[in-house]
C-alpha cells in the first residue's frame, strides 16, 4: 500500500497548496468527489491525509498563538528627548 499512501500524500500537499493559493477551502472536497468516481481506497487515504494536515496546521496556529501570548511584554521606550 505503499504506492496508495505516496500518491495520497503528494495530493494531499498539492491540494493544500492550491488552496492557500486560491482561498478556496473546501476545494479538498471537490478534489475528493473527482478521486471517489475511480477510487474509494485513494479517496479515503487522500481525505485522511488532508484530515491530519490540516488538523495539524490549525493546532501548530494554536500553539503559536499561545507561545507569542506568554512571550513578556516589552515596555515602550521611552522617546528621546527633542532638541531645541
Amino acid at each position: 500500500m505503499a504506492t496508495l499512501d505516496e500518491l495520497a500524500s503528494r495530493l494531499a500537499e498539492d491540494t493544500l497548496k492550491a488552496m492557500d493559493q486560491t482561498g478556496q477551502d473546501r476545494l479538498y472536497m471537490e478534489v475528493a468527489g473527482v478521486l471517489a468516481a475511480s477510487s474509494q481506497s485513494l479517496e479515503e487515504a487522500f481525505l485522511t491525509e488532508m484530515r491530519v494536515r490540516m488538523s495539524e496546521r490549525t493546532a501548530r496556529q494554536f500553539l503559536n498563538r499561545k507561545i507569542a501570548e506568554a512571550q513578556p511584554k516589552a515596555p515602550p521606550q521611552a522617546s528621546p528627548p527633542k532638541a531645541n
